[in-house]
């Protein structure tokens, strides 16, 4: 990944000369190579959803795993540029391709047979380090080869066509991009929807062994093995797929029964059994168990036992374990809108919840809605009397979206007069820890700056409710013991016997001290999720303290003191690039710019779809277009750029590119504002559907813009081709750095305006050195590498 356009004319000394292009590849060839990004967008898409069952899927592991990937893919890249040289590059493609097919499934079925190594008891979390430890052993194998795939398909592009080094590294980029946006889209809508991992690792198989075929034979030879290919696809790969998964599938769950499993947009889910209760994984993590009334009854009835005579409520989530039938015990409630994201769990609780579901689904007081809670909550006309948000702690970005100041404002605005927001927050039932304490207070607050009433009662789980009036809330546990028995509740652990303990005077002055927000206390924003991160805090504390040490301490980081050591660090990177040797300046300096605007549009990817998210919600179909228009965009400027001619002005432009990139960040965040205040209709409709994807295109097209002037920058003045996959593994390294530090750091804990401060400052850094070795008369260009 990476970005840039635009020329500059600030003192051209003497023009280069282009060097050849080169014929133009066969349409076969092109479509191997676009085979690249393909491979690797849905293996990505497939394994990261594996290793998301083993882990917790936070920022911070996602972070871990996406980074890994790059790292190792990166590597790849540069190891077989140097590796190549004295080799048949059409061989070594093919046999690359013959072992991406093979390592794909090995890598699955080694995930789900590794789990009990790594995860003795389902649903336990593992900390960092494993995380870690385990994506680079995982992803090894299947991203190195990866990698490599792309310096033995430029050294294959050079060599069919002629090209030069930087023409063949630019038209695979090309190539790659588009296959890789292609490859996103069918795995985000597609692919896992209706194929299991195996299948979808045997379809890539398909296509890569018959890459290999199209590579190596000729004739009748290669019509026959394609045939012979095909037959196996049809006949061998199906019953082969079906026997691989349900192996793997008995392994990840030993212990249990697998009463189900599906593939959803949003996840891995499974239904398992055990001692008679069926319980509903998601990647890993349990969403709910059934029958589990203690979950079932806290999480409404407190709420609605606040409400004098609740008559509407919104359930956000959580419905299916029984909490929905709970709340239709309460005889004044007239209608409840339940909001669940996911389809495929409403499916699942029709198939293999009987006993629950279907009765609540059919009750006519109940409207159910398969849509984000957040985006529901924005374009809904109704108003409701209580608000429950049943989804667990703010674990995620995307979760975080219901515990912010904007979210607690939609809510109020949608409240009737008297009605009230409710939710509820792991805690501790004596005791507050440092950290449980720092993220209740960051919580309390953010209610406060929109409630004028706010309280919250103690235990295990920590309920806050939250009024749009004051004076709405009940005076004690004796109001809500009455209105228990007036409504003739038949609760088991909502009743009298531990209404009265839950709420003692001195548990409630407790707990408001604890959590009584403090001077400089933080309010949790859309667009600065600071109490996402309090709760990462949080997580790491259940492991070893040096998680805790490190996360708590970097999140006190003053974002001065980051700014000031970072411009620091890059003017010292600035003098060192005028301190080497001549010939090498600008070389470097492109070097350097690709893997600084890596860094900038991965980073720019990230903003674009957490800044989406935060508007519109997880519309996941929406965010599989914004992905597959950014890579549509990179295709389009990798294209652009390619049919320009080389000219002594190449390092001006790439100065000039990278003065774009400090300012794509801003220009984001400037228009996110704008969005957030689109509530409904046409605007709403106009800004998610075209102007968020044709944002991507934008940002896309300048990343793509950059690589081919960047690659050729770099390979003019070589004879060589050792450093092939060089300028693709610089890309790489920056956009490894651009996935892990804005998403699980500089968003959540200094917000989106001043990470975008951050990366505007990398890039003007760059820039200056880029426009620095621009002045200098570039030495005589060497024959380009073949």
């Amino acid at each position: 990944m990476e970005f840039n356009p635009v020329v500059l004319s600030v003192g051209a000394k003497s023009a280069l000369p282009a060097p050849a292009v080169g014929g133009r590849a066969s349409l076969g060839l092109r479509a191997i190579l676009a085979l690249i990004g393909f491979n690797a967008v849905v293996a990505q898409v497939v394994l990261m959803r594996g290793l998301l069952v083993l882990f917790y899927g936070n920022e911070v592991s996602l972070g871990i795993m996406l980074a890994t990937w790059l790292l190792w893919t990166a590597a790849g890249s540069a190891l077989m540029g140097r590796l190549l040289v004295g080799w048949n590059a059409r061989r070594v493609l093919a046999s690359l391709q013959v072992l991406i097919a093979l390592a794909f499934p090995a890598t699955i079925f080694a995930l789900r047979a590794g789990k009990g190594l790594l995860q003795p008891v389902p649903g336990q979390v593992t900390g960092p380090g494993v995380m870690l430890a385990t994506s680079l052993a995982a992803l090894a194998p299947f991203c190195l080869m990866s990698g490599a795939l792309f310096a033995a398909g430029s050294r294959v592009y050079a060599t069919d066509t002629g090209a030069s080094t930087f023409s063949a590294t630019g038209s695979v980029y090309l190539l790659e991009a588009a296959g890789s946006g292609v490859g996103g889209l069918l795995a985000s809508v597609f692919l896992v929807r209706w194929l299991n991992p195996f299948e979808i690792a045997a379809v890539l198989a398909l296509l890569n062994l018959m890459a290999a075929i199209c590579l190596l034979a000729r004739g009748s030879k290669r019509r026959a093995m394609a045939g012979l290919l095909l037959v196996a696809g049809f006949y061998v790969f199906p019953a082969a797929s079906a026997r691989l998964e349900r192996l793997s599938l008995a392994r990840l769950w030993r212990g249990f029964e697998l009463v189900a499993t599906r593939n959803s947009v949003y996840g891995n889910l499974a239904v398992v059994g055990t001692r008679g209760t069926r319980s509903l994984f998601e990647n890993g993590l349990i969403l709910f168990s059934v029958p589990d009334p203690l979950a079932a009854e806290e999480a409404v009835h407190y709420a609605l036992l606040e409400h004098p005579a609740p008559v509407t409520l919104l359930l956000v989530g959580g419905g299916v374990n029984g909490s929905l039938a709970q709340a239709l015990g309460h005889p004044s409630v007239r209608r409840v809108d339940y909001v669940e994201l996911d389809p495929t769990v409403l499916e699942l609780a029709r198939k293999y919840f009987p006993e629950e579901w279907p009765r609540l689904e059919a009750d006519p007081r109940v409207h159910v809605h398969s849509v984000d809670g957040r985006l529901f909550l924005k374009t809904t006309a109704q108003k409701f009397d209580v608000i429950i948000v049943n989804l667990p702690d703010p674990q995620t970005a995307q979760l975080n979206r219901f515990y912010t100041v904007e979210f607690f404002r939609e809510a109020a605005e949608k409240l009737n007069a008297g009605g009230l927001l409710s939710f509820q927050l792991r805690a501790a039932e004596d005791y507050i820890s440092p950290e449980l304490g720092e993220f209740l207070r960051c919580i309390n607050r953010t209610l406060g700056e929109v409630f004028p009433e706010v309280r919250a009662i103690p235990g295990e789980t920590v309920h806050f409710f939250a009024a749009r009036q004051p004076g709405v809330l009940a005076a004690g546990p004796e109001e809500l013991m009455a209105r228990l028995r007036a409504r003739n509740l038949h609760a088991s652990y909502v009743r009298e016997y531990y209404i009265p303990f839950r709420m003692m005077p001195d548990r409630m002055l407790q707990l408001e001290q604890q959590i009584h927000p403090e001077r400089g206390a933080p309010v949790n924003r859309d667009f600065a999720p600071i109490a996402y991160y309090f709760d990462v805090v949080l997580w790491s504390t259940r492991f070893n303290v040096a998680y805790r040490t490190l996360f708590q301490s970097v999140a006190r980081v003053d974002f001065q003191l980051v700014m000031g050591v970072g411009a620091v660090l890059l003017l010292a990177m600035v003098a060192g690039g005028r301190i080497a040797r001549s010939h090498s300046r600008r070389p470097a300096a492109a070097g350097v710019c690709a893997a600084a605007m890596g860094f900038t549009s991965m980073a720019l990817e990230v903003l674009l779809l957490l800044g989406f998210q935060a508007i519109y919600g997880y519309v996941y179909h929406q965010l599989a277009i914004i992905i597959a228009a950014f890579m549509a965009g990179m295709a389009l400027g990798s294209w652009s750029s390619l049919r320009q001619p080389a000219s002594g002005g190449d390092m001006k432009t790439l100065a000039w590119l990278q003065v774009l990139g400090a300012a794509l960040p801003l220009l984001a965040y400037g228009l996110f504002a704008w969005f957030a205040q689109f509530k409904s209709g046409p605007g709403l409709i106009l800004v998610s559907k075209l102007v968020f994807p044709a944002l991507a295109v934008g940002c896309g097209l300048v990343g793509g813009y950059q690589f081919p002037i960047a690659s050729r920058v770099f390979f003019q003045n070589r004879r060589e081709a050792r450093s092939v996959g060089t300028v693709y593994a610089l890309d790489l390294l920056g956009a490894c750095a651009g996935a892990l530090l804005p998403s699980i750091y500089l968003i959540p804990v200094f917000g989106l305006l001043r990470t975008a401060l951050l990366i505007l400052m990398v890039d003007l850094a760059v820039a200056l050195q880029a426009a620095l070795s621009a002045w200098e008369t570039p030495s005589r260009p060497l024959p380009a590498a073949r």
